[in-house]
């Protein structure tokens, strides 16, 4: 049998989601386009490019740990670069696993070892860096026991499943001085860092009050009642479960669909949250150490699905966290991508499934994945409106890999580094650890630590008990 016969074993994973949404504002995308290219930023320069040519022995040997949707979007990204091998690829499901390994000998004719046990490739020594593109409740896990086999990591976000999680992943990367890059690709998008640096420079004004938001797709929201199902041959369903709690398989709660179960992942507020607070937090803090909220509550509730619906984490969730000084609210919900936030149809809208907002004395930001707006204190835009072509725009993914590979080599700290999404990813945890202790919380930065009512770190948010034949490390 040929070798591609051997890895013909590939399923067909897919990943995406036909995202609605709106803002009662209409976009100028002056990042993009114009006289605000880079007027605000800073330039990232040719660290992300491509090198066209790399000897053997410079090259980087990875692992891709988790080939799903996203593990492959990352994989993808790894081997459009010359300066990489990939050797081994993982996944308890060999339908996936598979996948990935026909995809590295398509595009590298390299013949990539299928791995069921994360375990067996962090014992190769031949590998310098892994993907960890695992499910939610397994990501503390591999990146842990990847640090301490000295391993460098790119790590899919939310970093952990919960905020004691995050800390040791905090302590273990420093500990055995692994360089760590967390999948927050929008921290590498030119139009977010120089949205970022227009609103630290303080031309807004007082910034008392920012909103975040993420509108689900009706279709993607709805997980129906299923009755349990014998496991696929192909899937170890134990290994996928891990040191989650062991739940009968059903198939609306497994691969992509686990992000709406608390058991294995935040739901929306940990899926995107990540991302669009995270651009509110790095705007509102002079550096990437995070001042954190003091105050946090949160309500919301499976409104759009049903009590009936086998999800357990909101489809619609409303949270007021504030820190000192000012606001901000996030919000999820799902479908309707004419209402806005604040509900003003006349006003003239324009869809959007994602966003943050800067409320300042002087004028307001608004910034998404397509481009990034300036608004005076009337509401007026500040830039003419310029067009923007979908087909040219630009991932951040290629500058967030390329700007990993460098720091793999140079031994430095990574934009998305682990210690401060740490503190984006507790924003997340601590919006849903509100709602899951229905209860307005005051939280201790510091310490991490709920200081009014202690009873709420019970919550599988803040720390969970693993299950028998799992641990989580402690450093």
């Amino acid at each position: 049998m040929s070798r591609r016969g051997l890895l013909s074993g590939a399923g067909h994973a897919a990943l995406g989601l036909g995202m609605l949404g709106a803002l009662d504002m209409q976009p100028v995308y002056g990042a993009q386009n114009g006289r605000a290219a880079h007027d605000y930023g800073v330039d990232f320069g040719e660290e992300a490019l491509l090198p066209t040519r790399v000897s053997p022995q410079d090259k980087i040997n990875i692992a891709l740990i988790g080939c799903g949707g996203q593990g492959m979007s990352n994989l993808n990204t790894f081997m459009a670069r010359k300066d990489v091998n990939v050797v081994a690829v993982c996944d308890p499901d060999a339908k996936h696993m598979g996948k990935a390994a026909l995809t590295v000998d398509d595009k590298l004719s390299q013949t990539a070892a299928q791995i069921k046990d994360y375990r067996k490739v962090l014992e190769r020594k031949d590998i310098d860096l892994v993907i960890n593109a695992t499910p939610d409740h397994w990501h503390a896990l591999v990146a842990i026991h990847a640090a301490q086999a000295g391993k460098d990591i790119f790590t899919e976000k939310p970093i952990s499943h919960n905020i004691l999680e995050g800390r040791q992943m905090v302590n273990h990367a420093a500990k055995h001085k692994q360089v760590v890059q967390v999948g927050t690709w929008q921290r590498s998008l030119q139009q977010y860092v120089d949205a970022v640096a227009y609103v630290r420079s303080g031309k807004l004004g007082k910034i008392n009050v920012c909103r975040a938001w993420r509108v689900q797709d009706p279709n993607a929201a709805v997980m129906g009642k299923e009755a349990t199902k014998p496991v696929p041959k192909d899937l170890d369903y134990d290994l996928w479960v891990g040191p989650a709690a062991m739940v009968p398989y059903q198939e609306n709660r497994c691969h992509y669909k686990f992000r709406w179960y608390f058991n294995f992942a935040g739901g929306m507020t940990g899926d995107w949250g990540v991302h669009m607070m995270d651009n509110i937090l790095q705007a509102m803090n002079p550096t990437d150490d995070f001042v954190m909220p003091t105050k946090v509550m949160s309500l919301g509730g499976k409104f759009f699905v049903g009590a009936d619906d086998d999800r357990t984490t909101p489809d619609t969730q409303i949270t007021l966290l504030e820190f000192p000084g000012w606001m901000l609210q996030w919000e999820v919900h799902v479908g309707n991508q004419k209402a806005g936030i604040n509900g003003q149809p006349e006003s003239g809208l324009t869809g959007r499934s994602h966003g943050a907002l800067f409320l300042g004395s002087n004028g307001s930001v608004l910034l998404d994945r397509n481009g990034w707006s300036i608004f005076d204190a009337a509401g007026n835009p500040v830039e003419k409106p310029a067009p923007i072509d979908m087909g040219q725009k630009m991932s951040g993914l290629p500058a967030h890999v390329g700007e990993l590979i460098a720091c793999h080599k140079s031994r430095g700290i990574t934009r998305s580094n682990i210690a401060s999404m740490h503190k984006t990813t507790t924003v997340c945890h601590l919006a849903n650890l509100a709602y899951q202790a229905s209860s307005v919380l005051h939280w201790d930065g510091a310490k991490e630590v709920v200081t009014n009512e202690p009873k709420a770190m019970q919550n599988l948010s803040y720390q969970r008990e693993y299950r028998k034949g799992w641990a989580l490390p402690k450093a």
